[in-house]
């Protein structure tokens, strides 16, 4: 069943939001144990479903009345834990609600509990966490990361819609792992207030779910100006219903990109889908020329680390939780030991100015290619993933987020859905679009999706 269908079952009375939040805790208390994507559930969601099912009965309920919501544990929810799976936070309970939240709630989502994750974000794999490694429900390998427990609550069927976070990759990255539909909104189309960020002048909150209507609902619902948020603006995402049909439109892939996929079986397929598409809409697939995209890695990462280590300077053990420095996961040691480097060197401009010009300059890259085209299709990784425990070296796991940075560096939205599995493991295909077209690129992602 999907979000659709299951909300106008829920609003007719022929299933009510207790039914359908006991079904996800009766499958969370089965399933979660093998797949450890909750690190908390939520113990008032059936005393809440009641007091839904009785707004239902008075025609009073919101627009998504009873659905069970996940929320990656680095998103402020009020009375839960927020430990962004570390122990630096672990005994750190929300004492707010996020603006994502709060408009969840008013629409009548329930928040069923929190996701695991890699350790403040940091990882592309899922196993990072310092309560366990994530796995996959879909296959023997990683679910991706950072966004691990959202991608596989979903994929696991243990709640209706995720909220995960993306700063390189990190929604779908997992989503093309676990077979699902992943979004990344474009920079400012979603309020951070409430988020304990990576990379403030990355991250964006977004969406994971089983199908491109339960996105495009969340995407309605979450997005918007928020005066907590400087960089927010007054464009929020129309209704999926009142989206305008595509009828001409113009799809490129990128020979970078190809040349980029270390996998051959991967590019392939996307290629296959790609050219479905575009035959679809009658139109050819033009080759578009993208030559900064290769930067994209060494631009990101000197960025990452030292917004990571600027970000995380409260952490000292005095006001909130314990010293970061000693209480994190390896990879976050490295990227704040590696970030307090890069500043020390930064009175000489030596890396974060050089990488914010270097992100200036592959978001004029993109932004060039979408006056030739409206959509770019590429894969999400260059590899499969993993299995779950094979050690990688910083540099090949890094690598992963080839195709996913250059969304964020130019703050442009993207999209990923599954289009197949190679060897059994799930291949989601990747949809660039320009800042701001959330509308149209959830409409073509239906499309993709549909076949």
């Amino acid at each position: 069943m999907n979000i659709k269908q299951k909300l106008e079952q829920i609003k007719s009375g022929k299933l009510s939001a207790v039914e359908n939040i006991k079904s996800f805790l009766d499958d969370i208390k089965k399933k979660n144990k093998d797949i450890n994507a909750f690190l908390y559930v939520n113990e008032k969601a059936l005393e809440e479903a009641k007091a839904i099912d009785d707004k239902i009965k008075k025609g009073k309920a919101g627009k998504l009345a009873g659905l069970a919501i996940a929320v990656k544990s680095v998103i402020n929810v009020k009375d839960m834990p927020i430990s962004c799976a570390s122990k630096t936070l672990e005994n750190y309970y929300g004492t707010y609600d996020a603006d994502v939240i709060r408009k969840i709630k008013a629409e009548d989502g329930i928040i069923i509990g929190m996701t695991n994750m890699d350790c403040f974000a940091c990882g592309s794999t899922g196993e990072n966490s310092m309560f366990g490694s994530t796995k996959n429900p879909k296959c023997d390998r990683v679910p991706g990361g950072s966004s691990s427990g959202s991608a596989a609550a979903v994929a696991a069927g243990m709640c209706d819609v995720a909220l995960g976070t993306d700063t390189g990759g990190s929604i779908r990255n997992p989503a093309s792992h676990c077979g699902v539909v992943g979004m990344k909104p474009s920079y400012g189309r979603v309020s951070r207030y409430g988020l304990i960020d990576l990379s403030m002048s990355l991250d964006q909150i977004g969406v994971l779910c089983d199908d491109v209507y339960g996105t495009a609902l969340m995407m309605e619902i979450i997005s918007g100006y928020s005066p907590n948020d400087s960089i927010t603006y007054n464009k929020p995402v129309s209704k999926y219903s009142e989206f305008k049909k595509l009828n001409t439109i113009k799809i490129g892939m990128s020979k970078e990109f190809e040349k980029m996929c270390q996998d051959k079986q991967i590019y392939d397929l996307v290629k296959k889908k790609a050219e479905e598409l575009a035959k679809k809409y009658k139109t050819k697939i033009e080759n578009v020329d993208l030559p900064n995209v290769n930067l994209a890695i060494q631009t990101y990462y000197p960025i990452v680390y030292v917004e990571l280590f600027s970000g995380t300077r409260k952490l000292d053990g005095r006001k909130y939780g314990k010293k970061i420095e000693e209480s994190c996961s390896e990879e976050v040691l490295r990227r704040v030991l590696g970030g307090r480097e890069i500043s020390k060197a930064e009175h000489g401009g030596r890396y974060y100015r050089k990488a914010l010009q270097a992100k200036e300059l592959i978001a004029e890259t993109i932004n060039k290619a979408f006056e030739k085209v409206d959509f770019l299709i590429l894969p999400t990784t260059p590899l499969l993933p993993n299995k779950l425990g094979e050690k990688l070296d910083p540099r090949a796991e890094y690598a992963f987020d080839a195709f996913t940075i250059p969304a964020n560096l130019a703050g442009i939205c993207a999209g990923v859905v599954p289009i197949g599995k190679i060897d059994g493991v799930p291949v989601g295909m990747q949809i660039f679009a320009k800042s701001f077209d959330e509308e149209r690129l959830l409409s073509i992602m239906g499309e993709a999706y549909a076949d």
